[in-house]
């Protein structure tokens, strides 16, 4: 493989890590570009390489937070058990069939979250702990089956609809569910891994480089965002659905 390819997939990946850490949504970056350098590949073997840095880039940008943000961790060991094998067995249908057909139901919902988040300006801003222990677990295992097997079966803007998830099913302010998004991260694309390496669809000379970039990304965008605060990290993920939603937008279209 020519090394201005790995060089330009290493500069995406680590952009990636960088938004990922933030808002989630860094395989919105990521991804085309492998698609675009790698068009001899399959979709799932792209996929499944890019996990690996995934995982990567959210392990140091996790890590990060852990030092600074409480977690919920009775939440998380369960929406993190349940988001792996929903993303293992959305890794397994990707394997087997085309997800073209997800994109106009994405485009609506972009449009719907972009929306919301623009006009109700106290989104996010502050912790809203409205719920019982076991609605909040209710909730969260079906937030972990929804968005779990979403990552494993198309996976781009996860980060992002975990953060939203959290926010406005959970009623974490953004800072706290920036923070507890990446740990169910992290199991949803361990759970991937897990599938596409039985699957032998890990071509590891692009997911290794690529790993390396995404973790720096990640590990300066989760300082970024811890420094900033809720105010920064909600404009952050303004921006970044809206690009979201022009990529959907220009694949439903063009």
């Amino acid at each position: 493989m020519e090394t201005y390819i790995i060089i330009l997939l290493c500069i995406a990946a680590f952009f990636a890590g960088f938004v990922d850490a933030i808002v989630g949504g860094g395989g919105l970056i990521q991804t085309p570009v492998a698609i675009i350098l790698l068009p001899q590949l399959s979709v799932a073997t792209i996929i499944g390489s890019l996990k690996i840095p995934a995982f990567s880039g959210t392990s140091f940008a996790a890590y990060q937070y852990l030092k600074k943000v409480q977690m919920n961790w009775k939440l998380l060991s369960i929406m993190a058990l349940v988001a792996f094998f929903s993303a293992f067995l959305g890794s397994n249908l990707l394997t087997l069939v085309h997800n073209d057909f997800m994109k106009p139901l994405l485009l609506v919902v972009l449009i719907f979250i972009a929306i919301y988040t623009f006009t109700k300006k106290d989104f996010g801003i502050h912790q809203a702990k409205e719920h019982s222990l076991k609605r909040q677990l209710l909730l969260g295992v079906i937030i972990s089956v929804c968005i779990g097997f979403y990552d494993g079966f198309i996976g781009p803007g996860t980060g992002s609809f975990l953060v939203l998830a959290f926010v406005s099913v959970l009623g974490f302010d953004f800072l706290h569910a920036s923070a507890n998004a990446k740990m169910v991260n992290l199991a949803t694309n361990f759970g991937s891994i897990c599938l596409f390496i039985l699957k032998g669809k890990i071509i590891w000379a692009i997911a290794i480089p690529m790993a390396i970039c995404n973790a720096l990304g990640g590990f300066i965008g989760a300082k970024l965002a811890i420094k900033k605060g809720n105010t920064f990290i909600r404009k952050f993920f303004l921006f970044v659905v809206i690009l979201t939603l022009i990529r959907f937008g220009y694949d439903v279209f063009f």
